[in-house]
C-alpha cells in the first residue's frame, strides 16, 4: 500500500494587491494575480495620469491611485513596480502607509540599493525580487500574465528577512508560473551586469558603429538585429539601470573587454579562434535565450519558414489543432528568402510527432539538441 501524497501547497491569496507602477511588469503581475485568482482587487498607484486611465480601461486594475496615503494601510500585497531610479524615493514615500504585515516587494533589475533602503526604512517584510523578463514594448498595453510565465524570478532577500515573507514570495511566484530562484541582493547584481546590462552597453556600442557609417546600415542583416535588440528599449530606463549597478558593471566590462583581446589575438591563430567558436557555439545552444536554463531542458525543433505570409501562424495552427503545446518560440533568422523558427516543446514524443506533422504540410524540420 502506497503512502498517501501530500497536499497540495494552498494558494497565497490577498485581499488588496497594490501595483506600485502600472507599466509592462507592473501590468503583467496584475493581470497574473487576477487571472489566477489571487486577490480580490487590484488596486493601482501611479503618477501618470493617462497610464492609470488605459490599466482601468483594459481591465488590469480596478481602482485608480494618483498617490500614496492612508488608504495604502488595507493592502495586504505591496508591487513596487516602477524604473530602477524611482524605487528608492517611492518606498520613502511609501513606508509610513504601510501595514506591518503587508509583503512588499519589488521588480527592479537592481537589488543592493533597493534592499538597503526597505531595511533602513523598517519594511519588515519586503522580499526584494526581479522577474527575468520583458520586452521592447512599453506600457500597461503590452502587458500580460504570460509574460511571467517560465521566467526565471529572482529573490534577494537579506539576513534581516523573515523567513515567513520569503516563503511567500516563493509561493507567489510559483503560483504566477515562473521559477523562484534565491540568492543575495550582491550576487544578483554581478550576474545582471554581465547577463543583461553589459549586452545592453555593448548593443549601444555596435549600434553607434552603424549610425557613423551609412553603408554599415545597408549590410545590417538579421544576425545585426538580433545582436542590437536590447538598444530598442526605453532609453531613460535603461540608462538608470545600468548605471544604479555601475560597480558590478564596470567590473564585468573590464571581462569582457580581456576577452575581445584574447579574440583579437587568436585572429592570427586559426586553431585558437576555432576552440574559442565551438565553445561558444555548444554554450549557445545549450543555454537558448527563450529557454531560461535554471528551468526545465526543453526539446527544441528547427523549422524552415518559406517567405511567404503567415507561416508562423500556419506551423502554431497544425501543432495547436493536434494538442501540441509550445513552451517557447524563437525567430532564428530573418532572410530575404525566408528564415528559421524554434519551437521548444516539453515532452521527447511531442518532437516526433510535430516533426512529422510539419513535414506532412511541406516543412522542412530539425532536431536541435
Amino acid at each position: 500500500m502506497s503512502a498517501p501524497s501530500a497536499p497540495p501547497t494552498p494558494p497565497e491569496t490577498f485581499y488588496t494587491a497594490v501595483i506600485a507602477g502600472v507599466g509592462l511588469i507592473g501590468g503583467s503581475v496584475a493581470l497574473g494575480l487576477r487571472e489566477r485568482l489571487l486577490c480580490q482587487r487590484v488596486i493601482g498607484l501611479d503618477n501618470d495620469a493617462l497610464a492609470l486611465q488605459e490599466a482601468l480601461a483594459l481591465g488590469v486594475i480596478d481602482e485608480a491611485r494618483p498617490s500614496v496615503g492612508e488608504w495604502l494601510r488595507g493592502a495586504d500585497l505591496v508591487v513596487l513596480a516602477v524604473p530602477v531610479k524611482a524605487l528608492a524615493p517611492l518606498a520613502r514615500a511609501a513606508a509610513p502607509y504601510l501595514s506591518p504585515a503587508a509583503l512588499v516587494t519589488d521588480v527592479g533589475s537592481v537589488k543592493s540599493g533597493i534592499a538597503a533602503e526597505c531595511e533602513a526604512l523598517g519594511i519588515r517584510n519586503f522580499v526584494a525580487g526581479h522577474p527575468m523578463t520583458g520586452s521592447e514594448r512599453g506600457g500597461v498595453a503590452h502587458a500580460s500574465a504570460a509574460l511571467l510565465e517560465n521566467a526565471v524570478w529572482v529573490l534577494t532577500p537579506t539576513e534581516r528577512t523573515p523567513l515567513t515573507a520569503l516563503a511567500k514570495m516563493r509561493r507567489l511566484v510559483t503560483q504566477l508560473g515562473a521559477a523562484p530562484v534565491v540568492m543575495p541582493p550582491e550576487a544578483h547584481d554581478q550576474l545582471v551586469a554581465t547577463i543583461s546590462h553589459l549586452p545592453y552597453l555593448a548593443s549601444l556600442a555596435l549600434t553607434h558603429m552603424v549610425a557613423r557609417d551609412e553603408r554599415l546600415s545597408l549590410l545590417a542583416a538579421g544576425g545585426f538585429r538580433d545582436l542590437t535588440r536590447v538598444a530598442s528599449g526605453d532609453p531613460r530606463m535603461s540608462r538608470d539601470m545600468v548605471v544604479e549597478n555601475k560597480t558590478a558593471l564596470r567590473e564585468a566590462l573590464q571581462r569582457f573587454s580581456r576577452q575581445l583581446a584574447h579574440l583579437a589575438d587568436t585572429l592570427d591563430d586559426p586553431e585558437e579562434l576555432l576552440l574559442s567558436a565551438t565553445e561558444a557555439k555548444r554554450t549557445r545552444d545549450n543555454l537558448p535565450v527563450v529557454k531560461r536554463s535554471l528551468l526545465p531542458p526543453k526539446h527544441d525543433l528547427v523549422v524552415a519558414l518559406p517567405d511567404k505570409p503567415n507561416q508562423i501562424a500556419q506551423i502554431t495552427r497544425i501543432l495547436g489543432e493536434n494538442n501540441i503545446n509550445i513552451k517557447d518560440i524563437e525567430v532564428l533568422a530573418v532572410r530575404e528568402h525566408g528564415g528559421a523558427l524554434r519551437l521548444g516543446l516539453e515532452e521527447q514524443n511531442d518532437l516526433t510527432r510535430a516533426a512529422e506533422l510539419l513535414k506532412i504540410e511541406g516543412y522542412q524540420t530539425r532536431f536541435r539538441g
